[in-house]
């Protein structure tokens, strides 16, 4: 049975990243441009990224205005409920700018700093989804209904198909390049799709065997981490250690640990 509060922050969260998605998705401006650049020249920030945050955060803070949140694009507050939102209102910039169609809108709760709800909507796969700690992974799209999410049976790792991503400084993204060419012969083949938060769901709805990525922040991760593993995936990073800016690593179980004993001896971690 799901706790009232969680069913009640996850209402939110899916109110929230609704509207967010939908700003993204129909007030785009033809004329889009950078507003300004973070970690380097082309890891962009958008106008539209920061009125998805204001919006998000607007109106979770008017109907819980003690909770916490950590955004992407600056909201940061520790509030006093025990309850901190995660934000990350547009995963996915540089597509969005380009208009390629793979970006999402992560929101995520923690409680005492346990995540404990997530949502994830991509507007322009008309799909969202969502996850409470311990109930499951979930999903609604074009088909009727919401979709228990399940990760795909393990085959073997050669047979595995993986999605990562690209750090935004030249010398990282140089190094995971390397890391990439010498781990593609060992699989199916490798995806880059570019948005970590949808990354993470597809993992979760079966799309993907695994995923694995280097530099990624809370907010890239904390609500697609919970949904892979509702939905049966094991995350972590290094071995032994948690997903996080080091390295995250998502799988279905079967591929999970040879997938993270290459990426480790590979010095997937560092430069």
């Amino acid at each position: 049975m799901t706790d009232p509060l969680h069913s009640d922050l996850l209402a939110l969260a899916q109110e929230a990243a609704r509207r967010a998605g939908t700003l993204l998705r129909d007030g785009r401006p033809a004329d889009l441009a950078v507003a300004k650049t973070k970690s380097s020249p082309i890891d962009v920030v958008t106008e539209m990224d920061i009125a998805a945050e204001k919006l998000i955060t607007d109106l979770i803070a008017g109907d819980r205005p003690d909770d916490g949140f950590l955004g992407e694009e600056g909201a940061s507050s520790e509030g006093t409920s025990g309850i901190r939102w995660v934000v990350d209102p547009l995963d996915g910039t540089v597509n969005y700018l380009y208009g390629l169609p793979t970006w999402s809108v992560s929101i995520a709760a923690e409680q005492d700093g346990e995540r404990v709800v997530a949502v994830v909507a991509a507007p322009m796969r008309g799909e969202t989804y969502h996850a409470v700690r311990g109930t499951g992974a979930w999903a609604t799209g074009a088909w009727e209904g919401e979709r228990r999410l399940a990760c795909r049976p393990a085959p073997p790792l050669d047979q595995a198909l993986v999605s990562t991503g690209f750090n935004y400084v030249t010398e990282v993204r140089t190094h995971q390049a390397e890391v990439a060419h010498r781990l593609i012969p060992l699989l199916r083949d490798i995806r880059r799709g570019g948005s970590a938060a949808v990354d993470l769901c597809d993992v979760a709805a079966g799309r993907l065997d695994g995923y694995y990525e280097r530099g990624l922040h809370p907010w890239d991760l904390a609500a697609g981490d919970l949904i892979a593993r509702e939905a049966g995936a094991r995350t972590g990073g290094r071995p032994g250690e948690r997903p996080g800016h080091d390295l995250t690593i998502a799988a279905t179980p079967g591929v999970f640990e040879p997938l993270q004993q290459h990426l480790e001896a590979l010095g997937a971690w560092h430069d």
